[in-house]
């Protein structure tokens, strides 16, 4: 198809601005699939030893041109780096439960280990960048995440109950280190990524995990600062949080984010969040990503072509799946995704 990127046309979208073509976009794709429609071993390249990450960006970047993107989705997560970390992805048991251990946790250094541990990517990314694209992402996790990853969710329940000082204290010492992350990171890539993103999954399909007070007193006020921060710099924020949100939508908005990305047709359908929020902030994903991974080629061609209709009555979008593309998408699935997208949109 006759198609060139624009990476100005995902930012308008972010920036709830009516696209003159509408963008496509992705949280994560898994590099099985990536790997499947390159065909290439993208994962022989995954431990990233430094003479191959020119290789790895070249077909990575590569990848997001083909499918019709006009940005690369790409970050770093901080609680990779976090000492003790493991409890949110690997089920490992949290290393803080006190305010001893709180105090003794090595805070100051993470900024350093971060850029230390990540830089080389961020850079391998840039010297690959394809003409006319930038990258969207940044520094993967929010507040609510990297404190599930040194706690663990249900002893940071405890926490709330026996020690409510070590339980607030928590989520406002990882905002401040983000706050000093971000703050680097946008001073050094600012060139690189045109749409900045934060991903932080707060809630379920009925509820937010944690009471929406918690989240609106403890979290909320942490994302403003770095959200200030993005808008000094002239980028538009991107908000990616999975879960029934409702009840503090509100407070997010007001907190300054520009676009959202997360939905689930259970929750509710792409066309209520054009509805109840199309008119203030970007709306990003709209493609149940169940629907992706259940449904046939005739059935995926009939969702998809409904969702893009109605996505042309909204202001910004950028369309792809609701969450994300998992290794146990079928990739003739995706590729359906992609095929009646470029064939709707006409590049």
């Amino acid at each position: 198809m006759n198609f060139v990127p624009d990476y100005k046309h995902i930012v308008n979208a972010a920036l709830n601005t009516k696209p003159t073509r509408i963008p496509f976009y992705e949280h994560q794709i898994s590099e099985v699939i990536i790997s499947k429609v390159m065909n290439c071993e993208l994962a022989a390249l995954s431990e990233y030893a430094d003479n191959e990450l020119d290789e790895y960006f070249r077909v990575y970047c590569a990848f997001f041109k083909k499918m019709g993107y006009d940005t690369v989705s790409f970050e770093r997560i901080l609680s990779g780096i976090m000492p003790g970390n493991g409890a949110l992805y690997g089920h490992a048991e949290g290393c803080i439960k006190t305010y001893e251990d709180f105090e003794k946790y090595p805070w100051d250094e993470l900024p350093e280990i971060y850029f230390y541990e990540n830089k080389r990517y961020f850079e391998a990314l840039e010297r690959n960048m394809p003409e006319g694209m930038k990258a969207i992402g940044g520094i993967g996790n929010g507040i609510f995440e990297c404190v599930q990853d040194i706690t663990g969710y249900m002893n940071l329940c405890y926490i709330k109950v026996d020690d409510p000082t070590l339980y607030e204290m928590l989520f406002k010492k990882t905002g401040e280190v983000l706050f000093k992350i971000w703050t680097k990171f946008i001073e050094t890539y600012q060139d690189l990524f045109c749409v900045v993103r934060m991903g932080d999954d707060l809630g379920f399909k009925t509820n937010t995990l944690l009471p929406p007070e918690d989240i609106i007193d403890y979290i909320i006020p942490g994302y403003k600062k770095v959200i200030d921060l993005v808008h000094a710099n002239d980028r538009p924020f991107l908000l990616h949080s999975c879960g029934n949100l409702f009840e503090i939508m509100e407070n997010l908005i007001s907190a300054g984010i520009d676009a959202k990305h997360s939905n689930e047709d259970e929750i509710a359908p792409m066309d209520i969040w054009y509805e109840k929020y199309g008119d203030r902030i970007g709306n990003f994903g709209g493609i149940d990503a169940d629907i992706l991974c259940r449904c046939k080629e005739d059935d995926i061609r009939a969702y998809v072509t409904d969702i893009y209709y109605k996505s042309l009555k909204a202001g910004g979008v950028a369309l792809g799946s609701g969450n994300s593309i998992p290794s146990y998408t079928p990739v003739e699935n995706y590729l359906t995704m992609i095929d009646v997208l470029r064939e709707l949109r006409q590049s």
